[in-house]
Protein backbone atom coordinates (compact mmCIF):
# COMPACT_ATOMS: atom_id res chain seq x y z
CA UNK A 1 0.00 0.00 0.00
CA UNK A 2 1.38 3.63 -0.37
CA UNK A 3 2.51 5.48 1.87
CA UNK A 4 0.15 8.30 1.81
CA UNK A 5 -2.33 5.61 1.07
CA UNK A 6 -2.52 4.09 4.38
CA UNK A 7 -5.46 4.80 6.64
CA UNK A 8 -5.34 4.68 10.50
CA UNK A 9 -6.49 1.94 12.57
CA UNK A 10 -9.88 2.10 14.62
CA UNK A 11 -9.56 4.26 17.53
CA UNK A 12 -10.81 1.21 19.92
CA UNK A 13 -7.04 0.68 21.16
CA UNK A 14 -4.24 0.72 18.56
CA UNK A 15 -1.34 -1.16 20.44
CA UNK A 16 1.46 0.72 19.45
CA UNK A 17 -0.21 4.13 20.24
CA UNK A 18 -0.89 2.77 23.85
CA UNK A 19 2.70 2.16 24.21
CA UNK A 20 3.58 5.78 22.74
CA UNK A 21 1.54 7.15 25.33
CA UNK A 22 2.99 5.17 28.23
CA UNK A 23 6.95 6.25 27.13
CA UNK A 24 5.24 10.02 27.15
CA UNK A 25 3.30 9.88 30.18
CA UNK A 26 6.71 8.29 32.07
CA UNK A 27 8.43 10.60 31.05
CA UNK A 28 6.21 13.82 31.71
CA UNK A 29 6.35 12.44 35.43
CA UNK A 30 10.02 11.78 35.59
CA UNK A 31 10.49 15.45 34.35
CA UNK A 32 8.75 17.14 37.24
CA UNK A 33 10.05 14.08 39.53
CA UNK A 34 13.75 14.72 38.65
CA UNK A 35 13.68 18.47 38.28
CA UNK A 36 11.55 18.52 41.86
CA UNK A 37 13.82 16.60 43.79
CA UNK A 38 17.22 17.51 42.66
CA UNK A 39 16.08 21.32 43.59
CA UNK A 40 15.34 20.32 46.77
CA UNK A 41 18.13 17.75 47.61
CA UNK A 42 20.08 20.34 45.81
CA UNK A 43 21.77 18.54 43.22
CA UNK A 44 21.67 16.31 40.31
CA UNK A 45 21.34 12.30 39.11
CA UNK A 46 21.40 9.89 36.25
CA UNK A 47 17.68 10.64 35.39
CA UNK A 48 18.89 14.45 34.74
CA UNK A 49 20.77 13.09 31.60
CA UNK A 50 17.40 11.25 30.25
CA UNK A 51 15.28 14.44 31.32
CA UNK A 52 18.05 16.26 29.23
CA UNK A 53 17.88 13.66 26.52
CA UNK A 54 13.89 13.40 26.04
CA UNK A 55 13.35 17.10 26.08
CA UNK A 56 13.17 17.51 21.99
CA UNK A 57 10.46 14.93 21.52
CA UNK A 58 8.49 13.79 25.20
CA UNK A 59 5.42 16.95 24.40
CA UNK A 60 6.04 16.69 20.23
CA UNK A 61 5.50 13.39 20.73
CA UNK A 62 2.30 13.37 23.39
CA UNK A 63 0.58 15.95 20.91
CA UNK A 64 1.38 13.96 17.49
CA UNK A 65 -0.72 11.34 19.39
CA UNK A 66 -2.91 13.48 20.48
CA UNK A 67 -3.65 14.73 16.92
CA UNK A 68 -3.54 10.75 15.66
CA UNK A 69 -7.63 10.09 15.51
CA UNK A 70 -9.09 13.59 15.21
CA UNK A 71 -10.05 13.17 11.65
CA UNK A 72 -12.35 10.48 12.51
CA UNK A 73 -14.44 12.70 14.96
CA UNK A 74 -13.83 16.46 13.13
CA UNK A 75 -17.00 16.12 11.25
CA UNK A 76 -19.42 15.24 13.61
CA UNK A 77 -21.74 17.70 14.52
CA UNK A 78 -21.06 20.39 16.98
CA UNK A 79 -23.29 19.22 19.84
CA UNK A 80 -20.94 15.91 19.56
CA UNK A 81 -18.00 17.16 18.70
CA UNK A 82 -17.76 19.62 22.28
CA UNK A 83 -19.45 16.71 24.43
CA UNK A 84 -15.85 14.58 23.55
CA UNK A 85 -13.40 17.44 22.58
CA UNK A 86 -14.07 19.49 25.19
CA UNK A 87 -16.35 19.44 27.94
CA UNK A 88 -14.70 16.01 28.12
CA UNK A 89 -11.48 17.39 29.09
CA UNK A 90 -13.17 20.64 31.01
CA UNK A 91 -14.94 18.35 33.51
CA UNK A 92 -11.37 17.11 34.56
CA UNK A 93 -9.36 19.95 34.06
CA UNK A 94 -11.96 21.71 36.36
CA UNK A 95 -12.30 18.56 38.93
CA UNK A 96 -8.40 18.06 39.01
CA UNK A 97 -7.63 21.80 39.70
CA UNK A 98 -10.13 22.07 42.28
CA UNK A 99 -8.39 19.23 44.25
CA UNK A 100 -4.56 20.80 43.88
CA UNK A 101 -5.88 24.26 44.84
CA UNK A 102 -7.44 22.62 47.61
CA UNK A 103 -3.85 20.37 48.22
CA UNK A 104 -2.15 23.55 47.92
CA UNK A 105 -3.48 26.47 49.51
CA UNK A 106 -6.79 24.98 51.67
CA UNK A 107 -6.47 26.55 55.45
CA UNK A 108 -9.30 26.63 58.05
CA UNK A 109 -9.00 30.61 58.27
CA UNK A 110 -10.29 33.42 56.21
CA UNK A 111 -7.58 33.86 54.58
CA UNK A 112 -6.36 30.39 53.50
CA UNK A 113 -10.61 30.45 51.93
CA UNK A 114 -9.99 33.72 50.09
CA UNK A 115 -6.20 32.18 48.81
CA UNK A 116 -8.09 29.14 47.69
CA UNK A 117 -10.88 31.04 45.80
CA UNK A 118 -8.71 33.54 44.18
CA UNK A 119 -6.66 30.64 43.23
CA UNK A 120 -9.12 28.65 41.69
CA UNK A 121 -10.52 31.61 39.85
CA UNK A 122 -6.80 32.46 38.60
CA UNK A 123 -6.77 29.21 37.23
CA UNK A 124 -9.66 29.35 34.85
CA UNK A 125 -7.14 31.78 32.86
CA UNK A 126 -3.69 30.24 33.77
CA UNK A 127 -3.26 26.58 33.58
CA UNK A 128 -2.60 25.79 37.40
CA UNK A 129 0.89 23.50 37.18
CA UNK A 130 0.80 20.51 35.45
CA UNK A 131 -2.95 20.47 34.25
CA UNK A 132 -1.61 22.87 31.08
CA UNK A 133 -1.74 20.33 28.81
CA UNK A 134 -5.15 19.37 29.45
CA UNK A 135 -6.32 22.63 29.52
CA UNK A 136 -4.82 23.33 25.79
CA UNK A 137 -6.18 19.89 24.55
CA UNK A 138 -9.83 21.28 23.26
CA UNK A 139 -8.38 24.66 22.42
CA UNK A 140 -6.55 22.68 19.66
CA UNK A 141 -9.30 20.34 19.04
CA UNK A 142 -11.84 23.30 18.51
CA UNK A 143 -9.05 25.76 16.89
CA UNK A 144 -8.34 22.63 14.29
CA UNK A 145 -11.90 22.40 13.35
CA UNK A 146 -12.49 26.00 12.78
CA UNK A 147 -9.41 25.89 10.21
CA UNK A 148 -10.72 22.98 7.88
CA UNK A 149 -11.56 25.54 5.62
CA UNK A 150 -7.83 27.02 5.21
CA UNK A 151 -5.36 24.69 3.26
CA UNK A 152 -3.39 22.50 5.09
CA UNK A 153 -0.29 23.06 4.02
CA UNK A 154 -1.01 27.18 4.91
CA UNK A 155 -2.07 26.41 8.47
CA UNK A 156 1.34 23.85 8.67
CA UNK A 157 3.36 26.57 7.35
CA UNK A 158 1.93 29.01 10.05
CA UNK A 159 2.01 26.53 13.23
CA UNK A 160 5.80 25.49 12.01
CA UNK A 161 6.72 29.83 12.32
CA UNK A 162 4.99 30.09 15.69
CA UNK A 163 7.16 27.34 16.65
CA UNK A 164 9.65 28.53 15.97
CA UNK A 165 8.89 32.29 16.69
CA UNK A 166 10.07 31.59 20.11
CA UNK A 167 7.11 33.38 21.37
CA UNK A 168 7.15 34.36 24.93
CA UNK A 169 4.23 36.02 26.78
CA UNK A 170 2.72 36.08 30.28
CA UNK A 171 0.13 33.34 29.26
CA UNK A 172 1.45 29.47 29.45
CA UNK A 173 -1.93 29.21 27.10
CA UNK A 174 -0.23 31.47 24.25
CA UNK A 175 3.34 30.18 25.30
CA UNK A 176 2.66 26.01 24.62
CA UNK A 177 -0.23 26.83 21.78
CA UNK A 178 2.49 28.44 19.94
CA UNK A 179 4.91 25.89 20.68
CA UNK A 180 2.65 22.61 20.45
CA UNK A 181 -0.01 23.23 17.91
CA UNK A 182 2.57 22.30 14.79
CA UNK A 183 2.75 18.69 15.89
CA UNK A 184 -0.34 18.56 17.06
CA UNK A 185 -2.04 19.30 13.80
CA UNK A 186 0.79 17.36 12.07
CA UNK A 187 -0.87 14.44 13.65
CA UNK A 188 -4.02 15.28 12.88
CA UNK A 189 -3.43 16.02 8.56
CA UNK A 190 -0.46 13.05 8.68
CA UNK A 191 -2.15 10.52 10.47
CA UNK A 192 -1.81 8.15 7.21
CA UNK A 193 1.93 8.39 7.32
CA UNK A 194 2.19 7.56 11.12
CA UNK A 195 0.48 4.52 10.50
CA UNK A 196 2.10 3.49 7.55
CA UNK A 197 5.35 4.18 9.38
CA UNK A 198 4.48 2.10 12.17
CA UNK A 199 3.48 -1.04 9.37
CA UNK A 200 6.54 -0.35 8.08
CA UNK A 201 8.44 -0.88 11.05
CA UNK A 202 6.83 -4.01 12.31
CA UNK A 203 7.89 -5.52 9.30
CA UNK A 204 11.07 -4.29 9.36
CA UNK A 205 11.98 -4.86 12.64
CA UNK A 206 16.17 -5.04 12.10
CA UNK A 207 16.76 -1.98 10.30
CA UNK A 208 13.85 -0.16 12.36
CA UNK A 209 16.04 -0.89 15.51
CA UNK A 210 19.17 0.01 13.93
CA UNK A 211 17.59 3.25 12.89
CA UNK A 212 16.54 3.87 16.34
CA UNK A 213 20.13 2.74 17.67
CA UNK A 214 21.75 5.48 15.28
CA UNK A 215 18.94 8.19 16.41
CA UNK A 216 19.80 7.72 20.28
CA UNK A 217 23.07 8.44 19.22
CA UNK A 218 22.59 11.70 17.40
CA UNK A 219 19.95 12.60 20.13
CA UNK A 220 22.41 12.28 22.98
CA UNK A 221 25.00 14.49 20.88
CA UNK A 222 22.02 17.37 20.07
CA UNK A 223 21.30 17.26 23.85
CA UNK A 224 24.57 17.43 25.44
CA UNK A 225 26.80 19.60 23.62
CA UNK A 226 26.33 23.40 23.93
CA UNK A 227 26.30 25.38 21.22
CA UNK A 228 28.13 29.15 21.16
CA UNK A 229 25.00 30.95 21.43
CA UNK A 230 24.02 32.31 24.86
CA UNK A 231 20.29 31.35 24.12
CA UNK A 232 20.87 28.01 22.94
CA UNK A 233 22.39 25.56 25.29
CA UNK A 234 22.65 22.53 23.31
CA UNK A 235 22.32 22.17 19.35
CA UNK A 236 18.56 20.09 19.65
CA UNK A 237 17.13 24.08 20.98
CA UNK A 238 18.28 26.16 17.84
CA UNK A 239 15.62 27.19 16.30
CA UNK A 240 14.27 25.29 12.93
CA UNK A 241 16.73 22.10 14.44
CA UNK A 242 14.13 22.34 17.33
CA UNK A 243 11.05 21.26 14.93
CA UNK A 244 12.93 18.57 13.40
CA UNK A 245 14.15 17.61 16.54
CA UNK A 246 10.58 17.18 17.60
CA UNK A 247 8.97 15.72 14.54
CA UNK A 248 12.42 13.01 14.48
CA UNK A 249 12.12 12.14 18.09
CA UNK A 250 8.20 11.59 17.84
CA UNK A 251 9.20 8.89 14.69
CA UNK A 252 11.65 7.44 17.18
CA UNK A 253 9.36 6.72 20.01
CA UNK A 254 6.80 5.32 17.55
CA UNK A 255 9.54 3.16 16.25
CA UNK A 256 10.73 1.97 19.68
CA UNK A 257 6.72 1.61 20.92
CA UNK A 258 5.89 -0.51 17.32
CA UNK A 259 8.65 -2.68 18.48
CA UNK A 260 7.74 -3.56 22.25
CA UNK A 261 4.10 -4.39 20.91
CA UNK A 262 4.96 -7.96 20.50
CA UNK A 263 7.03 -8.51 23.71
CA UNK A 264 5.26 -9.65 26.58
CA UNK A 265 7.01 -8.33 29.46
CA UNK A 266 6.41 -4.67 28.55
CA UNK A 267 2.50 -5.11 28.55
CA UNK A 268 3.02 -2.94 31.99
CA UNK A 269 4.04 -0.04 29.54
CA UNK A 270 0.70 -0.48 27.48
CA UNK A 271 -1.21 0.03 30.72
CA UNK A 272 0.23 3.27 31.28
CA UNK A 273 -0.44 4.41 28.03
CA UNK A 274 -4.53 2.93 28.20
CA UNK A 275 -4.44 4.91 31.14
CA UNK A 276 -2.08 8.15 30.80
CA UNK A 277 -5.17 10.70 31.02
CA UNK A 278 -5.19 8.97 34.97
CA UNK A 279 -1.18 9.24 35.41
CA UNK A 280 -1.33 13.21 34.33
CA UNK A 281 -4.21 13.60 36.49
CA UNK A 282 -3.03 12.72 39.57
CA UNK A 283 0.74 12.17 40.06
CA UNK A 284 1.14 15.62 41.38
CA UNK A 285 0.21 14.46 44.81
CA UNK A 286 1.87 11.34 45.15
CA UNK A 287 5.17 12.55 43.53
CA UNK A 288 5.09 16.00 46.47
CA UNK A 289 4.53 13.69 49.18
CA UNK A 290 6.77 11.01 47.77
CA UNK A 291 9.89 13.59 47.74
CA UNK A 292 8.74 15.75 50.76
CA UNK A 293 9.37 12.32 52.84
CA UNK A 294 12.96 11.45 50.91
CA UNK A 295 13.99 15.20 51.94
CA UNK A 296 12.32 15.38 55.25
CA UNK A 297 13.63 11.93 56.45
CA UNK A 298 16.81 11.55 54.76
CA UNK A 299 16.15 8.64 53.13
CA UNK A 300 18.69 8.75 50.36
CA UNK A 301 21.17 11.04 49.48
CA UNK A 302 21.80 10.04 46.31
CA UNK A 303 19.62 12.48 43.85
CA UNK A 304 19.52 10.07 41.05
CA UNK A 305 17.77 6.71 43.16
CA UNK A 306 15.67 9.53 45.14
CA UNK A 307 14.10 10.38 41.60
CA UNK A 308 13.82 7.06 40.31
CA UNK A 309 11.67 6.49 43.28
CA UNK A 310 9.91 9.58 42.94
CA UNK A 311 9.03 8.70 39.41
CA UNK A 312 8.15 5.10 40.50
CA UNK A 313 5.60 6.32 42.55
CA UNK A 314 4.17 9.41 40.82
CA UNK A 315 3.55 6.61 37.77
CA UNK A 316 2.20 4.22 40.07
CA UNK A 317 0.06 5.26 42.38
CA UNK A 318 -2.35 6.83 40.45
CA UNK A 319 -2.91 3.60 38.46
CA UNK A 320 -3.65 2.25 41.77
CA UNK A 321 -5.65 4.77 43.04
CA UNK A 322 -8.11 4.51 39.59
CA UNK A 323 -7.81 0.60 39.95
CA UNK A 324 -9.46 1.13 44.33
CA UNK A 325 -12.08 3.28 42.76
CA UNK A 326 -13.42 1.92 40.06
CA UNK A 327 -16.37 0.36 41.40
CA UNK A 328 -17.00 3.18 44.31
CA UNK A 329 -19.02 6.00 44.34
CA UNK A 330 -15.15 8.10 43.66
CA UNK A 331 -14.83 6.85 40.35
CA UNK A 332 -16.04 10.25 39.40
CA UNK A 333 -11.90 11.18 39.79
CA UNK A 334 -11.21 9.49 36.44
CA UNK A 335 -14.64 8.46 34.66
CA UNK A 336 -17.24 11.42 33.48
CA UNK A 337 -20.66 10.86 35.03
CA UNK A 338 -23.64 10.77 32.88
CA UNK A 339 -24.57 14.11 34.28
CA UNK A 340 -21.92 15.65 32.34
CA UNK A 341 -22.51 14.15 28.79
CA UNK A 342 -24.06 16.45 26.40
CA UNK A 343 -24.43 13.33 24.94
CA UNK A 344 -24.72 9.74 26.00
CA UNK A 345 -22.31 7.22 25.28
CA UNK A 346 -22.99 4.57 22.86
CA UNK A 347 -23.39 1.37 25.19
CA UNK A 348 -20.45 -0.94 24.04
CA UNK A 349 -21.82 -3.33 21.63
CA UNK A 350 -20.73 -7.06 22.68
CA UNK A 351 -20.06 -9.57 19.77
CA UNK A 352 -20.39 -13.10 21.03
CA UNK A 353 -17.56 -15.42 20.46
CA UNK A 354 -18.25 -18.48 18.13
CA UNK A 355 -18.00 -21.70 20.09
CA UNK A 356 -17.31 -24.58 18.67
CA UNK A 357 -20.07 -27.21 18.01
CA UNK A 358 -20.08 -30.18 20.74
CA UNK A 359 -19.88 -33.76 19.45
CA UNK A 360 -18.77 -33.39 16.19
Amino acid sequence: MPLAMARPESESRVPWVDYAKGFCIIMVVMMHSTLGTGNEMGGQGFLHRVVAFALPFRMPDFFVIAGLFLSQTINRDWRTFTDRKVIHFAYFYLLWLAIQVLVKYARPTTGGVLETIDQFGFGLVEPLGTLWFIYLLPIFFVTTRLLKPVPALVVWIAAALLETARISTPSTVINEFAQRYVYFYSGYILSSYFFALAAWIRSHRKTAAAALALWAGFEMFMTSVPTPFAHYPTYASLPIVSLAAGFIGAGAVITAASLLCDIPFTKWLRYCGRNSIVVYLAFFLPMAATRTLIVHYHLTSNVGLASAIVTFMGVSIPLLLQALVRNTRLKFLFERPAMFWLVPAKPKIVVPVPQPAVGG
